[in-house]
C-alpha cells in the first residue's frame, strides 16, 4: 500500500503545480462563468460529518482543478453505537484526521470528483455491558453474568493509526453569493483493517458457548480481517467564503 499512497500523493500535488500555471482564472457562480483575479482563487470553509468537525483552505487554479488542504477532529458522531460482528458497542469516537484533496470539475460547474490522501489516527472507544438476568453476545455466542459479578462488560478499542490513506469522493459547492457558497461531500479513505483490542470481566460462558478468552480472541481476529472495516465511510457537510 506504500507505493500506492506515495504516488496518489506526489499526482495530487504535480496537477495542483501544473494548473497554477493557467493565465486566465475564473469562478463558477450560479450566474455562470466570471473572470476573477489569479491573486484571488483562495476560500476557507468550514465542515462538520463523519469524520469530525474542522476546517479546510481551498485554492483553485483554474475551472477545472482545485486544491483543499483540511483537518477534522474531536468526538463528533453521527450514531452513539457500533455493532461490530453481532456484538452492538457505545460508541466514543475520537476523530483525528488531516487531509489533501484534487478536485477535479470535469464540466467547469458545482459539480467536483475528489481524490487524495489523509493522515489518519481514529480510535473508537467501545464498550458493552449487562446487569442481572441478561445476555450478551460475543462473536455470535452468548455470555451471562458470572457468578458473585453485579456486571458484566466487554471494553476495547478499535483506531486507524497513524495510516497515510487514499481517498476518493464526489461533492456539490454551489455559489450562494460571490462570495458564500455551500458544500457536501461523501466519499471514503482506504485504511486497511483497524487495531482492535477486546477486554472482557464479569462474563461467563452460556451452556454449550465456548470460553469468554476464545471468544473475545476470535472477534478481534475476524475484525482485523473483515474487508468491511478497511474503509472509512466520509459524509460532510459546509459553507465556504471565498476572498
Amino acid at each position: 500500500m506504500k507505493p500506492l499512497n506515495n504516488i496518489l500523493a506526489v499526482s495530487i500535488l504535480a496537477i495542483a503545480a501544473s494548473s497554477a500555471m493557467a493565465a486566465d482564472e475564473i469562478i463558477v457562480t450560479d450566474e455562470g462563468v466570471t473572470e476573477f483575479s489569479f491573486f484571488k482563487p483562495a476560500s476557507v470553509r468550514a465542515e462538520v460529518g463523519t469524520t469530525g468537525y474542522g476546517g479546510a483552505i481551498s485554492w483553485s487554479a483554474n475551472p477545472y482543478v482545485g486544491v483543499t488542504l483540511g483537518y477534522n477532529g474531536g468526538d463528533i458522531s453521527w450514531s452513539d453505537d457500533l455493532s461490530i460482528n453481532g456484538t452492538k458497542y457505545d460508541l466514543d469516537l475520537d476523530n483525528n484526521l488531516t487531509y489533501l484533496n484534487a478536485e477535479i470539475r470535469p464540466w467547469a460547474n458545482w459539480f467536483y470528483m475528489a481524490a487524495g490522501v489523509a493522515y489518519t489516527d481514529n480510535d473508537y472507544g467501545l464498550t458493552r455491558s449487562i446487569g442481572g438476568g441478561n445476555t450478551l453476545s460475543i462473536d455470535n455466542n452468548d455470555y451471562q453474568l458470572a457468578p458473585g459479578a453485579t456486571e458484566g462488560r466487554v471494553d476495547g478499542k478499535l483506531s486507524y493509526k497513524n495510516s497515510i490513506a487514499p481517498y476518493v469522493g464526489i461533492g456539490f459547492s454551489p455559489a450562494i453569493t460571490n462570495r458564500w457558497g455551500i458544500f457536501g461531500e461523501v466519499g471514503a479513505y482506504y485504511n486497511g483493517n483497524p487495531e482492535v483490542n477486546l477486554t472482557a470481566t464479569g462474563l461467563a460462558p452460556v451452556t454449550g458457548s465456548p470460553s469468554v478468552a476464545e471468544a473475545i480472541q476470535n472477534e478481534e481476529r475476524k475484525i482485523r480481517e473483515d474487508n468491511k472495516y478497511e474503509w472509512f465511510p466520509v459524509a460532510k457537510l459546509g459553507v465556504s467564503f471565498r476572498f
